[in-house]
């Protein structure tokens, strides 16, 4: 009995082995978006809840995976900042470091920001206090 009962685990177990496997499913579309939103996320070295945001809105379909982040946003906002300012070397450098950490800038330093970009485009009179508003409120 023992031979016998020896035999058919043998074959079960053969038979299992040869078993073909099933072919892998191709991703849905939500599974296709995850991964290229992970992989734009990624590229983007987003962390916390920008990566959150940009994950949420990414996968809704609101913004495509190579849309400018917040990050990016916010390079381009300093970057115009600085060349306002015509800052070069060093005084770049400051400025971009603490543009782009998320301390928010103090009233006076918005201040001087908007009024030396303000005076760089030149604006006078109602269009000063209208760019002026706008700089103030961020």
């Amino acid at each position: 009995m023992k031979p016998l009962l020896i035999l058919l685990t043998l074959c079960a177990t053969m038979a299992s082995a040869q078993a073909p496997t099933p072919p892998d499913k191709a991703p849905t579309g939500q599974q296709a978006r995850m991964t290229r939103c992970n992989q734009s996320a990624e590229e983007t070295d987003l962390k916390g809840d920008e990566r959150k945001q940009f994950m949420s809105r990414c996968l809704k379909g609101e913004t495509e995976p190579t849309a400018g982040t917040p990050q990016q946003e916010r390079m381009k906002a300093c970057n115009a900042d600085a060349g306002a300012q015509a800052l070069k070397g060093d005084e770049r450098k400051a400025f971009m470091k603490k543009c782009l950490s998320n301390a928010p800038a103090t009233p006076q330093e918005r201040m001087k920001s908007c009024n030396t970009e303000a005076t760089a485009k030149a604006l006078t009179g109602d269009a000063r206090k209208q760019f002026m508003g706008t700089c103030l409120k961020g």
